[in-house]
């Protein structure tokens, strides 16, 4: 069954401890927690203090993207917070089997993320070791950008690399995801959607919720 992972991003913050609350509420199945830091994408989110904050409200994992330069040096940190998976960057991290390999160390679930033009490629001898790939559909930095088509190939020919290498990683997919397109984006292989406007919309978290699971 795909899982549901609505991004906090596109709630309203002023409101986010209550959002939380509703997402678990509506049948989300896990927190999908963006962290840009301006330097590795033009934008700066939240961090630390706020994802401490909402931990203690929902008991949904807590997948945090870290959409930052030189991830490695605040796994620590985010763990703390209550990370349950950590995601980092191929583009953004030299050492990436380390940096891989520490964050499972430190018990939690472990994630690479590839910009849209990044191949899959790229990860044919690391994918044994990773619990999560997160495919970018769209230029990574803002919400509400129109999905990139070319992902949907690029979801296939990761769920084919995964089947030959007798892998059980996830295929995560984020970006322009809505109900006019998540039926074709589960049928290329993703395991988890994110979506963050297609949730938020018009503030009927819930309504939207079951629309995005009943259009699967």
């Amino acid at each position: 069954m795909v899982k549901i992972a609505p991004s906090i991003l596109s709630a309203d913050f002023s409101q986010l401890g209550k959002h939380v609350k509703r997402l678990e509420q509506g049948g989300a199945d896990l927190l999908h927690i963006d962290v840009m830091d301006g330097n590795f994408v033009p934008n700066i989110s939240l961090g630390f203090p706020v994802i401490k904050s909402i931990r203690g409200l929902t008991k949904l994992d807590f997948d945090v993207h870290l959409m930052i330069a030189e991830p490695s040096k605040y796994i620590d940190e985010f763990v703390k917070a209550g990370a349950d998976f950590i995601t980092v960057h191929y583009e953004a991290e030299t050492h990436l089997d380390r940096t891989i390999n520490y964050i499972k160390g430190l018990g939690v679930k472990a994630g690479v993320a590839l910009n849209p033009a990044t191949p899959v490629s790229q990860l044919k001898y690391i994918l044994p070791s990773l619990d999560m790939v997160l495919i970018m559909s769209v230029n990574p930095g803002f919400g509400g950008q129109k999905y990139i088509g070319y992902s949907t190939e690029k979801i296939r020919e990761l769920k084919t690399l995964i089947d030959e290498l007798g892998c059980n990683t996830l295929i995560e997919v984020d970006g322009g995801i809505d109900k006019s397109n998540i039926k074709t984006i589960k049928e290329a292989g993703a395991d988890i959607i994110v979506a963050g406007s297609a949730v938020f919309k018009d503030d009927e978290i819930e309504k939207n919720i079951t629309q995005l699971k009943g259009a699967i």
